[in-house]
């Protein structure tokens, strides 16, 4: 009953909920603090780790130079301004680390009671209070010259690294704002460290050192190239699996003898000379093109069976000659004598849209294929589009003519199904929720077509919008009109207005009727 008042036993009972909520929401946020306190370890750790990695590549760099010469000095070169930057960059973190933990090293020598950690206000102080603009702009300037610098240096010479460089070092569009979970525009310093935790932004700062070493190491290991003793590593950035086989083919029931090695990516030289044989058949220089490692063929498959390359291929490596042999056998099959034919977007058709259909018959060319079907169209080569009528299920027949004169066909079924029912969409929301009333007073009504395997964009037409204790009212468009949106404003939080009657069409196909679409329903808050 309102108004009454709470006995004592219900005053308890109130308070010891509240200590129970409170109690839960302190055991939450020290496991988050935990946790972010592990990842800041670990990375710190890493970093260490791969600093000593990069002195030794730096002292590697630095022999060559000295003592080779030629491009080992551009090389030393470019090493040394990299480190120049990185340092300066890597020390300039680790001074606002050490600035921002002043504090907290009173209390905690070691940095180890992470869950303590909760405060962000010294890093706040520095970047976000009034007249702190200069630091944080600093902040984001030495990023951006950094970022700048090694695309300078190193981008120009690799520029596949820029890429790279770019995603790691990322603050934002031109105006340094990123996309915040509303879609709207938010600095980019703001969205990572404006009030948040002490120990998550020490975290956020270690990982940017860890990208600034990572970047070092990426430099200096294109800089060795082939020099860089990789003998002791192997992972998929250095090696890629291949596969040897004794023959090209086999038959069911037999035993598959083939052989999984390692191959080195990229780095090996062209052949300087092949002496190769298929079937006994020396090859022309126009039977092959040459390739980093060895050869491309483009012969004549020949007849259905087994058949042999070997001889060797011929490496000059300092004027000394070294032969790699060969020996692999490659099958060919007899002709087919039947179609395959494939729904690339599942094993239905759906009415009102374009159906892409790939249809072809192994061993005869697309141009030798004919296909019918109602709503049946070619585009090119195997590619068609299927445009469904009426009906529940829709055939496919299909034949083609063999080099020998032979005819084959097959005829293969597709059951037809209706576009499924949009759902009504409110800024990226379905269903029943809440939004503020000036979300709604700026948003638009959307439709979408919700696990449906094509992109098939909606547009909507019109709606009927209801609000409490109001007319109803069928709005044009898509968004609120202005009778609307002077309804709007006399609803109260808490109320609910209901977007219903939503007109929807397929602008490429708007004689196609489409389901009724989903309700919205939003409450005010």
């Amino acid at each position: 009953m309102a108004g009454a008042k709470e006995t004592p036993r219900q005053k308890l009972i109130s308070l010891m909920y509240l200590v129970f909520i409170t109690m839960l929401a302190l055991n939450v946020s020290k496991e988050v603090l935990d946790g972010f306190g592990q990842m800041f370890v670990k990375i710190a750790d890493a970093n260490e780790r791969v600093s000593e990695s990069n002195n030794l590549l730096y002292a590697n760099i630095e022999v060559n130079a000295s003592e080779k010469g030629g491009k080992w000095i551009g090389h030393d070169r470019t090493a040394k301004q990299i480190k120049e930057e990185s340092d300066a960059f890597f020390n300039k973190i680790e001074d606002i680390k050490t600035k921002i933990t002043e504090k907290q090293k009173l209390k905690d020598p070691n940095l180890e009671k992470f869950a303590e950690m909760d405060k962000g206000e010294a890093l706040d102080v520095i970047w976000f209070k009034e007249g702190s603009a200069g630091s944080s702009d600093e902040f984001l300037s030495m990023i951006e010259e950094y970022r700048g610098h090694v695309i300078k240096v190193f981008g120009s010479q690799y520029p596949a690294s820029i890429d790279m460089v770019e995603a790691r070092f990322f603050i934002g569009d031109m105006n340094r704002n990123v996309k915040n979970k509303d879609n709207i525009d938010e600095p980019w310093l703001d969205a990572n460290f404006k009030g948040f935790p002490l120990i998550s932004s020490l975290a956020k700062l270690t990982m940017m050192q860890n990208d600034i070493r990572q970047t070092e190491h990426d430099v200096l290991t294109t800089l060795m190239g082939k020099e860089l003793k990789m003998s002791s590593t192997v992972n998929e950035s250095n090696y890629t699996s291949l596969l040897i086989t004794e023959k090209g083919a086999y038959y069911q029931g037999e035993t598959f003898d083939g052989s999984v090695i390692l191959g080195r990516k990229g780095g090996a030289q062209n052949p300087n000379s092949v002496d190769l044989k298929i079937d006994g058949r020396k090859l022309s220089s126009s039977d092959y093109d040459l390739i980093p490692g060895g050869i491309k063929l483009k012969v004549n498959a020949g007849s259905p069976g087994d058949h042999t390359i070997e001889g060797d291929l011929v490496f000059l490596n300092e004027g000394a000659e070294s032969k790699i042999s060969v020996k692999q056998m490659y099958s060919v099959i007899s002709k087919p004598n039947s179609a395959v034919i494939s729904a690339d977007k599942m094993n239905v058709v759906y009415r009102g849209v374009q159906n892409p259909i790939t249809i072809s018959i192994p061993g005869i060319q697309d141009s030798r294929i004919k296909a019918s079907a109602p709503g049946l169209k070619r585009l090119r080569g195997s590619k068609y589009n299927l445009f469904p009528g009426k009906g529940r299920e829709v055939k496919i027949n299909v034949s083609g003519t063999l080099p020998d004169g032979n005819r084959v066909s097959s005829v293969s079924s597709f059951r037809i199904k209706d576009i499924p029912k949009p759902a009504g969409y409110f800024r990226g929301q379905s269903g029943s929720f809440t939004l503020p009333k000036s979300s709604l007073e700026r948003g638009s009504v959307e439709a979408k077509l919700e696990d449906f395997d094509f992109d098939l964009p909606l547009k909507v037409k019109s709606f009927r919008f209801r609000a409490p204790g109001q007319p109803s009212a069928v709005i044009q468009g898509d968004k609120l009109d202005s009778k609307s949106i002077r309804a709007l404003s006399r609803i109260k939080n808490g109320q609910t207005v209901i977007i219903s009657d939503i007109e929807v069409i397929i602008p490429s196909n708007p004689s196609y009727k489409l389901k009724q679409t989903s309700p919205i329903s939003i409450t005010i808050n």
